[in-house]
């Protein structure tokens, strides 16, 4: 079994308009945006994160806005939503902000005794906020929400299946153990995680394939130390029989990817180096940050993104 990962590292989904992204993730939740950055394989569009003050592994929310694309299609096989750690007791000020905001969806529920309140993102995203009690990660206190009612990171992401089998089989040899269920939800916790520790098994046999676009999410990832832990669990899952994609520089973490049974990406990415490798912690997210290989091409980059309001 592997014991290197400690949680998530980040979720990326895909959305249609940058402005509205950024301005959502931003204004609407409070996040900072620790990077600006482009799609490594389409440099014509942008890549953003969002996270905490510094982008800590375990609270960053990236988007790859692709402009007029259509809406995905919600279904098996995905990420279908992604569950957002706040204060206990805040869900009251998070309902009311949401709800003068227009923010569609909203929902309260409880799972897994945890207080929760739905939402849906700009294009559809399937969101959460889950009141949790004791979570000592410290919420971005520089942006439209104080740390008071602040988002501390993830708590974990639900994935959508027709079949728990193999998707359970794989949760627990990368280390996560069944800690819960409740009616068709099935909790999954890693131990002495980062904060991001839980994934939970929506199982519906008969729910139509998702089709993925605007509003899903295309990738989940989860965080190991470093990279001799990440060879560590690339070589753990290519004795398994995963077909698993070399050591990507990905310039602020290194990825692999593989794809599971159920057909969702998931992706093994380090915590170093870190959002402040090319840029002061005080300024992360301000300038367009390139991969080496496009800076040659920033001016005919720069030409063609959107410009982006904060």
């Amino acid at each position: 079994m592997i014991k290197e990962i400690k949680g998530l590292h980040h979720v990326t989904s895909m959305a249609a308009d940058a402005q509205t992204n950024n301005d959502f993730f931003t204004r609407t939740l409070g996040l900072r945006r620790v990077k600006k950055t482009v799609n490594f394989d389409a440099p014509d569009v942008y890549h953003l994160y969002y996270g905490d003050e510094v982008g800590t592994p375990g609270s960053v929310m990236t988007y790859f806005p692709f402009g007029a694309m259509p809406r995905g299609s919600r279904g098996a096989g995905e990420v279908a939503e992604t569950v957002f750690s706040v204060p206990k007791g805040t869900l009251p000020f998070w309902q009311e902000r949401l709800s003068g905001l227009k923010v569609a969806g909203l929902e309260g529920y409880e799972l897994f005794g945890e207080k929760r309140l739905r939402f849906l993102g700009p294009d559809g995203d399937g969101f959460a906020l889950a009141e949790v009690d004791g979570d000592h990660r410290t919420p971005f206190d520089g942006g439209s929400v104080s740390k008071d009612e602040g988002i501390h990171g993830f708590r974990g992401a639900t994935m959508r299946l027709r079949d728990e089998g193999a998707t359970a089989e794989l949760l627990q040899y990368m280390g996560y153990q069944p800690v819960d269920r409740q009616g068709e939800m099935i909790r999954y916790a890693i131990p002495d995680g980062n904060g991001a520790d839980f994934i939970d098994l929506e199982v519906i046999p008969a729910a139509a394939r998702a089709n993925q676009g605007a509003g899903s999410v295309h990738h989940i990832a989860f965080a190991v130390e470093d990279r001799a832990a990440q060879l560590a669990v690339r070589r753990a899952l290519l004795d398994t029989g995963y077909n698993v994609t070399p050591v990507i520089d990905r310039d602020y973490f290194w990825a692999i990817y593989f794809r599971t049974p159920a057909g969702v990406l998931f992706e093994i990415a380090t915590n170093e180096p870190g959002f402040d490798r090319d840029e002061d912690s005080a300024h992360l997210g301000e300038a367009l940050k390139l991969p080496t290989r496009y800076q040659p091409h920033r001016a005919q980059i720069e030409a063609h993104l959107p410009p982006i309001r904060d």
